[in-house]
């Protein structure tokens, strides 16, 4: 449902597009269809001179839950998979304007990956950051088998992404994944402030600066493109599905 990502360009924020997840009572679990209206989301973003930073914002103590599971155990009992977690993906890696995110509260899977692909991150406190991609049988997604190394070096990388690990905020900021660390209360509003300041800038220099940090694309895309085609392969394995049903088993 559309109602499950906000798309906003308040008056008060000239320039800055947010992007919310509203899906709280299951905890900002994305969908196919909160996927394709992020990619819209992003896509509009980069045709429209107006909007000069994209902004994502979750609910009071939850950024997102990652992935919806029953999505993923769709496709591993013989449903269509679609590509709209693959295109968010690239829009996302793609974006021409600046992308920062506020995370309050959980941020689990894609929850995590997304922020490698932020310019800045505002946190609370009490955030956490994890990535069950091998507990649930599955690989690495958003391209963070390449991003995550590079970030944070092997050892941290191995533990977000392989053995699991639960990183603090401290921690996350510690390891490069996040930028600042503050109280619940301040984050949506600090976040904001920020994206407001980077869309008063002259547009074409920070464009030029952006590009110039974050270096050509064409290494990004490829990863996600790679894991992209190992992920529907794990999806059907036996260890995903035996994952996905104790899981919603003990969610029931």
């Amino acid at each position: 449902m559309t109602d499950h990502i906000l798309i906003e360009r308040p008056e008060s924020t000239p320039g800055v597009q947010i992007i919310r997840f509203n899906r709280p009572d299951k905890k900002n679990a994305i969908t196919r269809a909160m996927y394709a209206r992020m990619t819209e989301a992003l896509q509009a973003a980069n045709e429209t001179a107006s909007i000069r930073v994209n902004v994502f914002l979750g609910t009071e103590g939850c950024f997102s839950a990652g992935n919806d599971l029953a999505d993923f155990l769709a496709f591993a009992m013989g449903g269509s998979m679609g590509n709209e977690v693959f295109d968010f993906l690239g829009a996302l890696a793609s974006s021409q304007k600046p992308v920062v995110s506020g995370v309050d509260g959980l941020a689990i899977g894609i929850g995590t990956t997304m922020h490698l692909h932020c310019d800045l991150t505002i946190a609370s406190d009490r955030s956490v950051f994890r990535t069950p991609f091998v507990d649930l049988g599955l690989v690495p997604e958003a391209g963070s088998s390449l991003l995550a190394p590079r970030l944070m070096g092997n050892q941290r990388a191995f533990a977000l992404l392989a053995a699991g690990e639960t990183f603090t905020a401290a921690e996350a900021k510690d390891c490069g994944l996040i930028w600042k660390v503050m109280a619940p209360e301040a984050v949506e509003k600090e976040t904001l402030a920020l994206a407001a300041k980077l869309a008063a800038k002259p547009p074409e220099a920070l464009k030029i600066t952006r590009d110039l940090i974050r270096g050509p694309g064409e290494e990004i895309l490829a990863r996600i493109d790679e894991e992209a085609r190992l992920f529907p392969a794990r999806l059907k394995s036996a260890e995903a599905r035996a994952a996905f049903e104790a899981f919603l088993g003990r969610s029931k």
